[in-house]
């Protein structure tokens, strides 16, 4: 069992920094695959970041590509993303997620899944 809570959202303006972490109960956090995903009002759940177990591979979509930067820490059980430059419509609920293989970039590909932190960018 794999549970997952993210922290770190909040209100920032359009440029800004922001690091969002995700902790993880549990004594097999280095065998998963991470990935961040996230979701504004009335839109998809859409990836943004994912990590392999050991933290060599990375992939981010075009949208965040060079912007945003994923990252783990297995001895203290956190995943972590990095964004950079951010825009207004970076703005939405970002979730971390978690499951045995690496790769996947659609929301059924992982098994576990954290309850969100908002966050929002103006303009």
């Amino acid at each position: 069992q794999v549970q997952l809570v993210e922290s770190g959202g909040r209100l920032v303006q359009a440029g800004d920094s922001l690091r969002l972490s995700c902790v993880s109960s549990g004594r097999t956090f280095s065998t998963y695959a991470l990935g961040w995903f996230r979701q504004a009002p009335g839109k998809e759940r859409e990836f943004v970041a994912a990590i392999s177990w050991s933290g060599g591979r990375t992939s981010y979509p075009d949208s965040v590509k060079g912007r945003f930067t994923i990252s783990r820490d297995n001895a203290k059980n956190t995943v972590y993303l990095q964004m950079n430059s951010l825009k207004p419509e970076d703005t939405a609920v970002y979730y971390c997620a978690a499951d045995q293989r690496y790769g996947g970039t659609y929301p059924s590909a992982y098994y576990y899944w954290g309850q969100g932190t908002q966050v929002t960018v103006s303009s």
